[in-house]
């Protein structure tokens, strides 16, 4: 479509604005629908936004992108309250489930958007993912017959001041914003980085397809294994030294050995995003807590991951070059390593 790299970032950056603006609102609606009903809203707006980008005009594909947010924000804060309901003494086996399943659906898009639209067009490629939505929709109407309203109800901007007043709710919140910069900044740039460096678009697209592979696995048991432990500090320093080694391996291999770093750093953006999720499970005690905390952790997370994209999609085209990104995403995971630390405390938010 002939985008600059920064708009590029700006279409990856839509989403988690959306993220990021609406994470605080969505106990509100839970308040007044309930969290079926609100859920099943939600996947009706993915569905929609879906159909609306894949038409071959500019405005739509960011217009459609933006509807696809609201529908993935909504769902984003709302799953965690869910474990914490339903499954409560399988928090950290629940999590993984979910979580890993999410990196099935990523792995299998980043793997054959690019075959399916050299096979057909590339407005059909987006628009197939709309019947993946609509099927998540139908899965879901048996929940639309129930409606979990909160116990209580909950003034949000006295909930997020609470919360805000947490020092606890701060680390999760930014433990969780900067990992997602991580994986959002790789989401958007490591095919192109690949490219630059001489490799083929297809295998450029399976490369970023290895690393949803093995975040799948990251996803799947690190929070199960986390949640056996009472303080989560140990795995946290694991899974970022992981992600370091990962990191520093693409900046000065070229693309030697580069599915195995591209490996290490899928597997700890899988198993960071899993351990985000399960310190909101872990880190609070009732099902309003953990939507409350959910909200605000993503509401700030979302916010600083939304700058990922675009910030590294700037420095490229200022200087016509990828080193000086993957250096700034290396040192935003050590900022991401002292957040993980302070969030995986064994503390919990109403005792703070």
């Amino acid at each position: 479509m002939g985008l600059s790299h920064s708009m590029i970032g700006l279409l990856t950056t839509l989403p988690l604005l959306c993220f990021a603006g609406l994470s605080g609102f969505i106990l509100y609606f839970t308040q007044r629908w309930g969290i079926e009903s609100t859920i099943g809203g939600a996947l009706i707006i993915l569905t929609l936004g879906i159909s609306i980008r894949s038409v071959a005009f500019i405005p739509m594909l960011y217009l459609g992108t933006l509807f696809l947010g609201i529908g993935i924000a909504v769902m984003n804060v709302l799953l965690p309250s869910i474990v914490k309901r339903d499954f409560p003494k399988k928090s950290g086996t629940m999590t993984s489930i979910y979580s890993s399943f999410m990196g099935i659906g990523a792995t299998i898009g980043a793997g054959i958007s690019v075959p399916l639209a050299k096979a057909t067009n590339w407005q059909f490629s987006l628009a197939s993912w709309t019947l993946i939505a609509f099927i998540g929709f139908l899965l879901w109407i048996p929940q639309l017959k129930k409606r979990t309203l909160p116990k209580a109800t909950v003034h949000i901007l006295k909930a997020f001041k609470k919360l805000g007043s947490s020092s606890l709710a701060w680390q999760i919140a930014f433990f969780m914003g900067l990992q997602s910069f991580i994986f959002y900044a790789v989401l958007a740039w490591l095919p192109e980085i690949l490219i630059e460096r001489g490799m083929g678009l297809e295998k450029a697209g399976w490369m970023l397809s290895i690393s949803q592979g093995t975040g799948i696995f990251g996803s799947l048991l690190i929070p199960a294994i986390a949640s056996r432990f009472h303080d989560q500090r140990s795995v946290v320093l694991t899974t970022t030294l992981i992600e370091i080694i990962g990191i520093t391996g693409l900046i000065f291999s070229g693309t030697y050995l580069v599915s195995v770093w591209i490996g290490l750093l899928g597997f700890a953006l899988g198993a960071n995003f899993g351990l985000a999720l399960l310190f909101i499970v872990l880190r609070t005690s009732t099902i309003e807590h953990t939507t409350g905390l959910s909200g605000f952790a993503q509401s700030v997370g979302y916010f600083v991951a939304s700058f990922g994209p675009i910030i590294c999609g700037f420095i490229h085209d200022f200087t016509q070059s990828w080193a000086i990104p993957l250096y700034t995403i290396l040192g935003i995971s050590f900022l991401q390593l002292i957040a993980g630390l302070g969030a995986a405390r064994a503390k919990t938010i109403s005792a703070e």
